[in-house]
């Protein structure tokens, strides 16, 4: 770990402070845990319908987005459904859980309430992530500042030899929040800190030899028990399509862009249900014409590929929403793509990215 000196101000978008994208202001809606009730889901179709542009877009954090909300309203709309608990607080909620781990489901709305009960802590950085794993590695392996794991206790992904049960899951990581507050500096992130020890300061529990834990990202895709594991194309999810997984009942949205939908759901061909469907390997920034720095309509390019390599199309160096796991960069040039560092035309990628993918099969 090591410092680093922030001089930018933290411009993490919300619902109060939003994004100035090309395509108009871009509203970050936080859901602790990924979890969403159909009543919720509805409003916020009907949000994306009346104020935006008609979807809903999945984040790599688990939240929705709204973008192109150029007429008024939303906090209200937000605040009546029950998405707005805490005005001071909307932007730090951020909270990863595992989506099939119960315990991880039940402590996210603890930790969440916990976090917006104290004022303090709506001074955390917007970037700053808290992850709860059930034991699964799923969210572990998601990059967060500061993660329990089945009682381990983890700090930017490192093992740091603390166990605490899940009755003190919530205490130990708001504990760990505030003495960030008290030792960041201008750190934005617990992994630019040089020291970490004063984090865990005074936190009961047991102490274990750190370990190496395993990770294993990603949602099944297509039935789980009663419940299926669906995939919006680019994480895009129309407000029809929202209003179908609602009428299933309850969901539970991912880091990987997939929601778990808890109920019986119409098929839809925007819904990827088929886990060896090729376009699950791809993601993608929103690209033209949606943002300003972009330097092609990535969308568009990858939409047109075939198999490939786990990928992430990014338009600018910035490479928002890249995937934590390990995956290929395929970052846009103004002509061309560059496919993990080498030079790429456009005509060429399907056959690029196909090759690649071949070679990982053996």
């Amino acid at each position: 770990m090591s410092t680093s000196a922030r001089v930018r101000a933290d411009a993490c978008p919300g619902v109060f402070a939003t994004h100035d994208a090309a395509d108009g202001p871009l509203a970050r809606v936080r859901l602790p845990g990924g979890a969403i009730t159909a009543d919720q889901l509805r409003a916020l179709a009907e949000a994306a319908e009346d104020l935006g542009d008609g979807a809903l877009h999945l984040t790599s954090r688990g939240n929705m987005q709204l973008r192109g909300v150029t007429r008024p309203g939303l906090a209200g709309r937000l605040a009546a459904a029950g998405l707005l608990p805490s005005p001071s607080h909307e932007r730090v909620r951020n909270i990863l859980a595992s989506p099939l781990s119960d315990t991880a489901q039940k402590l996210a709305p603890a930790l969440d309430e916990a976090l917006c009960a104290v004022p303090e802590l709506a001074e955390l950085p917007g970037r700053f992530l808290f992850a709860l794993d059930g034991g699964q590695g799923d969210v572990a392996g998601e990059g967060a500042d500061v993660c329990w794991r089945d009682g381990a206790v983890l700090l930017a992904g490192e093992d740091t030899g603390l166990r605490v049960t899940a009755e003190h899951a919530v205490e130990t990581l708001i504990s760990v929040a505030r003495a960030f507050l008290r030792v960041r500096g201008t750190a934005w992130r617990i992994s630019e800190l040089a020291d970490t020890e004063p984090l865990l300061k005074g936190i009961p529990g047991e102490q274990a030899e750190p370990r190496k834990f395993e990770v294993d990202p990603g949602l099944p895709i297509g039935p789980i028990g009663d419940a299926t594991g669906v995939a919006p194309v680019f994480g895009r999810l129309t407000s029809a399509q929202a209003r179908k997984i609602a009428k299933a009942g309850n969901a539970v949205v991912t880091p990987w862009r997939s929601i778990l939908v808890l109920g019986a759901l119409e098929a839809d061909p925007g819904l990827i249900t088929d886990p060896g469907a090729p376009s699950l390997g791809i993601s993608a920034c929103v690209g033209r014409p949606g943002c300003a720095k972009s330097l092609a309509d990535v969308r568009a390019d990858a939409a047109r590929v075939g198999r490939t390599p786990r990928v992430h199309f990014a338009g600018c160096a910035r490479r928002c929403g890249k995937p934590a796991r390990e995956h290929v960069d395929v970052l846009a040039t103004e002509d061309g793509y560059l496919v993990g560092g080498a030079f790429v035309p456009v005509g060429e990628l399907t056959e690029t990215l196909a090759t690649l993918a071949e070679k990982g099969t053996q």
